[in-house]
């Protein structure tokens, strides 16, 4: 297992739709081992493949265990299928606030639904069906909207898209081959070594 270096907003393929993985083989199980390590060592709670360069339809997650929902997992080829409505309000500035391990240092508010079902499978072929609320339905929307290639960012509306645009510009995150290595380089969240949530939701 290696960790591998988290592609920033500029790179091409954060904004491209990934492709279906076709054989479950080792070059993905390698994958999926090198995506735990690198999400472990970032302090995320998710991460998609193309955050780590590949273009291939797989995430992970893990967030500490609350005893409502798988805390550990990963998915090949998911299909995500929304089983409420993002309600139509203004998001919580604090509450609905998320952050994005590819946005480096950055977070903001935005809807999501509540409530998911994700489909799938695992590294060993075995079908991966889950139904998940609150945090876990935002993790896994936003991990399913990188394999889309749409970020967080991108979904935000009004005032937070405005300065969403401010900081672009300012911390010019539109540049491609921009990465940063968990582990190595000063860590943009600002986390110490015993924070247990992530960036990237």
């Amino acid at each position: 297992m290696s960790i591998r270096p988290i592609t920033v907003y500029g790179e091409p393929v954060l904004h491209t739709r990934a492709a279906e993985v076709e054989v479950i083989d080792d070059s993905i199980r390698t994958l999926v081992e090198d995506m735990y390590e690198t999400q472990e060592a970032a302090h995320g709670v998710g991460l998609a493949a193309p955050q780590v360069g590949v273009g291939l339809r797989v995430f992970t997650w893990t967030f500490p265990d609350t005893g409502a929902a798988p805390n550990i997992g990963h998915v090949i080829n998911p299909v995500l299928t929304y089983l409420d409505k993002a309600p139509q309000t203004d998001p919580h500035k604090d509450d609905d606030v998320e952050g994005c391990l590819s946005v480096p240092g950055l977070g903001f508010p935005l809807v999501r639904s509540s409530h998911v079902r994700l489909t799938g499978q695992d590294v060993t072929g075995e079908r991966i069906d889950v139904e998940a609320r609150s945090w876990f339905a935002r993790i896994l929307q936003h991990e399913y909207d990188h394999l889309n290639g749409t970020l967080y960012v991108n979904r935000l509306e009004g005032k937070w898209q405005r300065k969403w645009k401010r900081a672009q510009r300012a911390e010019k995150l539109n540049v491609p081959g921009v990465t940063w290595m968990p582990g190595e380089d000063v860590d943009p969240f600002g986390h110490d070594e015993d924070h247990e949530h992530g960036a990237d939701a």
